[in-house]
């Protein structure tokens, strides 16, 4: 695992959190909504100063963004294979079918996936989730319940590793790990999950006992920041978005996929 304070050093890395999430927002929105490839690479190249002013090491950015560099190439493939056919056909087998079509549904999807995951993975790279609690709750104004109990579940999820471990040993140490391994993971799956809802039902009721389920007007023992620089990221991401619209209008590749 790598560390927090290691994983991010740029710029960036002490924006606001909110500001970060808006960012993503503003920048996947006009993505999701629309489906051509000029947007989609627009998008891409206009991301690259933000990815870079993050400061993830490279090794730290291809381990992290690994899941995505496989997963949008195989998401292309599979829509060049199968996607709605127009155009030339290019190959067909079965209820494979490669058009001109589905190859620029590809593209366009390829692009898509790399244009909306990076910025997520990369920004919030280090994020500090109560750092992130007290912007949506003091920034974003959600419900001081809903984002404290969100934390809290938040904090235990790393427990389930250890968790996990300590099960494992046990069981060796009695002898019951050694055959049966389909048996085994069942079993610790049932005992994680019970292990789970007991250490849960504590925090409850020890956030109720500290009033964390009050519905008064809560104060924060930290104040959540925001200042130009975050205006400043979260105007970038709607000027990505932005340019992104308006290059692929002007090229006459703007596909809405609301509008059918």
């Amino acid at each position: 695992m790598i560390p927090a304070q290691e994983a991010a050093r740029g710029p960036l890395a002490r924006i606001n959190p909110v500001a970060k999430l808006a960012a993503a927002l503003l920048i996947a929105l006009p993505l999701v909504v629309t489906i051509d490839w000029v947007s989609g690479v627009t998008a891409l190249v206009l991301e690259i100063p933000l990815l870079v002013m993050a400061g993830l090491r490279w090794r730290t950015f291809w381990i992290r963004t690994l899941p995505v560099w496989i997963a949008a190439p195989l998401t292309a493939l599979t829509i060049a294979l199968y996607g709605a056919p127009s155009g030339e056909t290019h190959f067909q087998w079965l209820l494979m079918n490669v058009t001109d079509g589905s190859l620029a549904l590809a593209a366009a999807t390829f692009f898509r996936v790399l244009a909306i995951a990076l910025p997520g993975i990369v920004l919030f790279a280090g994020v500090d989730a109560t750092d992130l609690a007290d912007g949506l709750a003091q920034r974003a104004k959600l419900p001081a319940r809903f984002v404290l109990g969100a934390l809290g579940g938040m904090r235990l999820v790393g427990l389930l590793v250890t968790d996990w471990r300590e099960l494992e040993t046990a069981r060796r140490a009695r002898g019951v790990a050694d055959s049966g391994r389909l048996r085994r993971l069942v079993g610790m799956g049932f005992a994680l999950v019970v292990l789970a809802i007991r250490r849960g039902s504590h925090l409850a009721t020890a956030m109720e006992a500290r009033a964390f389920g009050s519905d008064r007007p809560r104060t924060w023992a930290r104040e959540s920041p925001w200042g130009g620089r975050e205006w400043a990221l979260s105007a970038a991401g709607l000027a990505i978005s932005a340019t992104a619209l308006a290059v692929t209008t002007a090229t006459g590749h703007l596909n809405i996929i609301l509008g059918g």
